[in-house]
């Protein structure tokens, strides 16, 4: 589609949300250690092979991860396909001297496992559906995420998904914007962006979207019960 230029803003018909550190947390990265070091076959834990404070160093490195890996790869081209993911990670394992590889493939095998829901993030997407708004998951992404969706109960309640490494553009690119937009037939100005990136969910703004960013929380709570405010509920 073309670019349709800013419009009028109306009534919000259409709520587009990120997914990771949005709806989902990536969870506590102790756990992720805990389940790669027994995936890989590993005896004992590691926090007691490690010691304790590598250990603990090691798990706020892998917490951030996802923010690490801009340095690699700043134009987010690990979410255009599930080989180039796994390339961008290896890079930048290969730099962390406490990983080896037999212990970074463990990480990367089970992490998606880690995943759950914001306590907030069900209730809030089951109230907007109630309510008659079209939902869209519109996600920077270079794996399928099916599982987890499934696992945490959203798989039912969007009316499109839009992965970048499906449909080939990532964010801040328009065309992933406007790739939702088409599906739920809705202009820029009735519909609502949902994130935690200013860099990457931010691109909906230059489109007319109207913006809504959530920095990635620590609790279980993410603040969610603002988007229902933002569309009258």
């Amino acid at each position: 589609m073309t670019l349709r230029g800013l419009d009028e803003p109306g009534p919000i018909k259409a709520v587009l949300f990120d997914f990771h550190s949005t709806l989902v947390d990536q969870g506590d990265p102790r756990v992720w250690l805990s389940l790669a070091w027994t995936h890989a076959g590993r005896s004992g834990n590691p926090q007691d092979q490690l010691g304790q404070e590598a250990f603990e160093a090691l798990a706020a490195w892998v917490d951030r991860i996802w923010e690490h890996v801009r340095d690699i790869d700043p134009d987010n081209e690990r979410d255009l396909s599930s080989k180039r993911h796994r390339e961008v990670y290896d890079a930048l394992m290969a730099g962390i001297p406490a990983v080896d590889l037999e212990l970074s493939g463990a990480l990367y095998e089970v992490m998606l496992e880690t995943w759950l829901p914001y306590d907030d993030a069900l209730p809030t997407l089951r109230e907007l559906k109630r309510r008659g708004l079209k939902l869209a998951l519109i996600s920077n992404v270079g794996l399928n995420v099916q599982a987890v969706l499934e696992r945490a109960g959203m798989a039912t309640l969007f009316d499109a998904v839009i992965l970048s490494y499906e449909v080939g553009a990532v964010k801040p690119e328009a065309r992933i914007f406007e790739c939702a937009l088409d599906l739920l037939e809705v202009s820029p100005g009735q519909a609502l962006m949902v994130g935690d990136n200013a860099l990457d969910d931010g691109g909906a703004a230059l489109l007319g979207i109207r913006t809504l960013l959530l920095p990635r929380t620590l609790g279980r709570q993410h603040g969610l019960d603002i988007v229902l405010r933002m569309v009258g509920v």
